[in-house]
């Protein structure tokens, strides 16, 4: 009984996060730019999380304290990007999209940026998913060591952004590599920050149960990061 009900919150999870990224790719239409997506990211988990939220019968302290992390999280990410990226146009990444897509980039975009991108939100918020599902259950040490991992990665991130935003702003580093603060010590400590919050919720989540489904939430960010969409597709930039 608990997998089936909670395989339709899955289902119904990831009707709103396509319906949450439907809305922006239809603003990115209207605005012709795609790397909107970008600074809509973080506010997608944010939905998912406050939709199971508002309707849980049993408001238990795992479950407030996930929902607020995430929020926290995607509100200061949403925030750091659209600072980052105000009055300088299309990412170049998206612009190079277009212009390999042509005339059929309203629709291309649709699928291999937009549902794309809800289709990784939905995986990466399984553990949010089933802590919602399993809000009551007291909290352990587990969700301390969690807590305290997330805090960490959350100032990490959070100092890393902002180190590197105001060294960008400052016209005489203009071809300069980054090399002070955290940066002195990680090529990306963006990236490890990142990685840190969401094992960190993944920890909270063990107390929920069912960790051989929320671990695919830290696994796939850590991959994507190392992998795909961070390290990686820096050096080729």
């Amino acid at each position: 009984m608990y997998m089936e009900n909670l395989a339709t919150m899955v289902l119904w999870s990831a009707g709103i996060s396509a319906a949450f990224m439907t809305g922006v790719w239809l603003l990115s239409l209207i605005r012709k730019d795609m790397s909107i997506v970008d600074a809509f990211w973080g506010l997608g988990f944010m939905a998912i999380a406050l939709h199971w939220f508002s309707r849980s019968e049993e408001i238990g302290a795992r479950s407030f304290l996930v929902v607020y992390l995430v929020c926290i999280w995607g509100i200061r990410l949403a925030a750091h990007i659209w600072i980052r990226s105000r009055g300088k146009g299309e990412d170049p990444r998206y612009v190079a999209f277009r212009s390999d897509w042509g005339k059929n980039t309203w629709w291309i975009s649709y699928f291999k940026v937009f549902l794309l991108q809800a289709l990784l939100a939905l995986v990466i918020s399984l553990s949010v998913i089933v802590v919602e599902f399993s809000a009551g259950k007291p909290l352990g040490v587990t969700d301390l060591i969690g807590l305290l991992l997330w805090l960490f990665g959350w100032i990490f991130e959070s100092v890393a952004d902002s180190e590197l935003l105001r060294f960008k702003k400052d016209p005489a580093n203009k071809g300069r590599v980054m090399n002070k603060g955290l940066w002195k010590y990680s090529r990306h400590p963006n990236y490890f920050g990142e990685v840190c919050v969401w094992w960190g919720i993944f920890l909270i989540a063990l107390g929920a149960g069912y960790w051989y489904i929320s671990i695919l939430s830290p696994l796939l960010i850590s991959y994507l990061l190392l992998k795909v969409s961070g390290v990686t597709m820096l050096k080729t930039l």
